[in-house]
């Protein structure tokens, strides 16, 4: 794998971070978080990933072209879809999401956060109302198991992506309501949703459309993770689908094409590249889009991420492997 710079960076902090990560030295970065409200035991869990807060900028109130107007999002490439009914649909095209890690936004009335963190590959959707207040969030620069740390700029509270919820200040605790959005490859957005939208192409200086994190897919261990290895042989990097407190492994999926248990019905079509192989992202290997759906065949919340990181985050879950 082709370690990008701020995984570089990461690492040479690594030591200051493990010695130095407990309340009283996060205080000076961050005066306003409440630390005598949180939910984490172990504080040398919580390690700087490189950039400071911020450091990745988080993106707010996006614009939106046509589909029949963009020409540079390859086929194979991964989007994030938002379907609410009084909108358009909606792509968030992960070429950009790899850069910013969350867009701020509303839909139909409705204001989300569209969230992706590429080290555990986990791509969900939030609904940023809590008790009547309504968030808007950034990237505090701070990993948690390898998965992303969110805050948000009322209070200053810090959130787990991969579970969406508060874990260090006032609002720790507080669970996010996850909503029914999937992520597909922009050819099937497209042929869906032709009169749908697309965000456009955010104004910051990056190279969108190239993977900093080549061939992190790959790898044996997870960056910046010491727990456990899964279980029953699942490799840390390959990717499971988890509903609740349930995972599914693709690969089980790709073999059976569709499952229906636990009163869902996962299915798995081919034509999606990786964000996390190649390079260039639309020829990344070809991981499927996953949709899953209950007995009345509506969309049901779930997350497309990295076995490790459901292992981390669920060490009581069950594993659906199959017979």
């Amino acid at each position: 794998m082709r370690i990008p710079r701020i995984m570089i960076a990461a690492v040479f902090s690594v030591a200051a971070s493990v010695a130095q990560a407990d309340p009283g030295f996060w205080r000076y970065e961050w005066p306003n978080t409440d630390f005598e409200i949180t939910s984490v035991e172990n504080w040398t869990e919580i390690l700087s990933g490189g950039p400071p807060k911020d450091g990745i900028p988080a993106l707010s109130d996006p614009s939106f072209i046509d589909i029949s107007a963009e020409t540079r999002i390859g086929d194979r490439e991964p989007v994030i879809t938002v379907e609410i009914d009084g909108a358009k649909p909606r792509a968030y095209p992960i070429r950009y999401l790899t850069w910013h890690e969350i867009v701020n936004d509303e839909v139909a009335g409705v204001p989300v956060a569209v969230t992706f963190c590429p080290l555990c590959n986990s791509g969900m959707t939030f609904d940023r109302r809590v008790d009547g207040k309504v968030l808007t969030f950034g990237v505090s620069g701070k990993l948690r198991n390898s998965d992303m740390v969110m805050y948000d700029r009322e209070t200053e509270s810090w959130w787990q992506q991969a579970v969406g919820t508060g874990i260090v200040g006032e609002l720790t605790g507080v669970e996010l309501t996850q909503l029914p959005t999937w992520m597909e490859s922009w050819a099937e957005f497209k042929a869906r949703n032709p009169d749908g939208l697309v965000m456009d192409q955010p104004g910051w200086p990056r190279q969108y459309g190239a993977n900093p994190y080549v061939s992190y897919d790959s790898s044996r261990k997870p960056f910046l993770y010491n727990g456990e290895m899964p279980p029953h042989g699942v490799p840390a990097l390959a990717r499971v689908v988890r509903v609740g407190d349930k995972a599914w492994t693709v690969e089980r999926l790709r073999d059976e094409g569709e499952v229906s248990e636990a009163g869902v019905t996962l299915s798995w079509a081919g034509g999606q590249a990786s964000a996390l192989d190649t390079r260039n992202i639309n020829k990344g290997k070809d991981v499927g889009t996953i949709r899953v759906r209950d007995v009345a065949g509506n969309d049901v919340p779930h997350d497309v991420m990295f076995a490790f990181a459901f292992h981390a985050f669920f060490p009581n879950g069950d594993w659906m492997l199959g017979s």
